[in-house]
């Protein structure tokens, strides 16, 4: 009987000492698979980088200057409403001050975008946390893979947000919504936080690339077999601030070796900026499927009963506001160093036509 009596405890032991390696095996094989993209669509471009991508269509024609145009980083310190000097003095490089009208204008488009947005397109608006878990950025794709571009407060498990998409998304996160409730469109305006690790070197001239910006972004939840026309009129969406600030624009679909970790096929609307000639990113539109919501365990219901399913998520910005901000200066910039104020922004800015030097900035 002792014998027995040993030989179940070594057992035991085995048991035990079995089950921890079995639980490393299955933290190892949900890192593994954490790190695994999501699936293109069929109808995406087969490439390995930007060169394999197709441009869908174009609006507007860029404006044929009679004098040189100015890059925005002249502009803006020309006219008083942008300082880079004292904001790389309080905080450092890769920040902006805006300062009077830049500042209004700033705040103009946010305003502009989310009532075309609410009023014209049907989108709900939200204002999230600018803080969000580690659980929230693991369901929009974030973690673990991409920790090096975020900002992480020591001691805690607070992130700021990249971008408005992770707290939206993640509004539903671990519920189950009814079929008859779906599509819900959400628009956020919030500050976006990014540590540009990657991007050492590149653009580092104005604003285009920030460690802080704002941005209005566009999140729907969508039925599976409507999801691709979703992606179609959110990306109309995003458009249409385009069309009515008369800035001429290209959309191309991004390639496979182009296009972002979680989605299954992107738009990229590109804004025309005349200092450099050339198009520039100011919204990408996606669809990700199920990618998200299997990570955050978004699921909807038909008919009120029967097995859940997992609902498609879609998201894109609608748009940019610092480089929708640079891109109207340098469109509507005048010889006389004057900006011109698009006519759907003037109400916004108490009708204000012209954004003209101030003296001793």
């Amino acid at each position: 009987a002792s014998a027995l009596i040993a030989e179940m405890r070594d057992l035991g032991g085995e048991i035990e000492e079995l089950d921890e390696k079995a639980q490393g095996f299955d933290v190892r094989l949900r890192d593994l698979l954490a790190n695994i993209p999501n699936v293109p669509h069929s109808s995406v471009p087969v490439g390995r980088g930007a060169e394999a991508n197709l441009e869908v269509r174009r609006w507007g024609e860029p404006r044929a200057f009679d004098f040189e145009p100015k890059a925005h980083w002249d502009l803006g310190p020309a006219l008083g409403i942008l300082d880079f000097d004292r904001a790389a003095k309080i905080a450092g490089a890769r920040f902006a001050v805006y300062r009077g009208v830049g500042a209004k204008l700033e705040r103009a488009l946010t305003n502009f975008m989310l009532d075309v947005h609410v009023r014209e397109h049907g989108y709900t608006e939200v204002l999230p946390p600018f803080l969000v878990n580690s659980a929230s950025l693991y369901g929009t794709g974030n973690l673990p893979k991409f920790a090096d571009d975020l900002f992480k407060l020591e001691g805690t498990d607070y992130w700021l947000i990249p971008t408005a998409e992770v707290p939206v998304t993640n509004l539903f996160r671990d519920e189950v919504l009814e079929a008859e409730a779906l599509p819900i469109k959400y628009c956020a305006w919030t500050a976006c936080f990014r540590s540009e690790a990657g991007s050492y070197g590149k653009e580092t001239r104005g604003i285009i690339r920030q460690h802080q910006f704002q941005k209005v972004e566009l999140v729907k939840f969508s039925l599976p077999e409507n999801s691709y026309d979703e992606l179609e009129s959110l990306t109309r969406d995003a458009e249409t601030i385009l069309q009515l600030l008369g800035l001429p624009y290209r959309v191309i679909v991004l390639s496979t070796g182009d296009m972002g970790f979680a989605s299954a096929k992107t738009y990229d609307l590109e804004v025309w900026l005349p200092s450099s000639g050339e198009y520039k990113e100011i919204s990408s539109c996606s669809n990700f499927e199920a990618f998200q919501a299997r990570r955050a365990n978004l699921r909807f219901r038909r008919g009120g009963k029967g097995k859940t399913e997992f609902l498609h998520t879609l998201n894109g910005s609608g748009l940019a506001i610092g480089r929708t901000w640079l891109a109207l200066i340098e469109n509507y910039q005048q010889a006389d160093g004057s900006v011109l104020i698009p006519e759907a922004l003037r109400p916004y800015l108490d009708g204000l036509e012209r954004i003209t030097p101030v003296p001793n900035a």
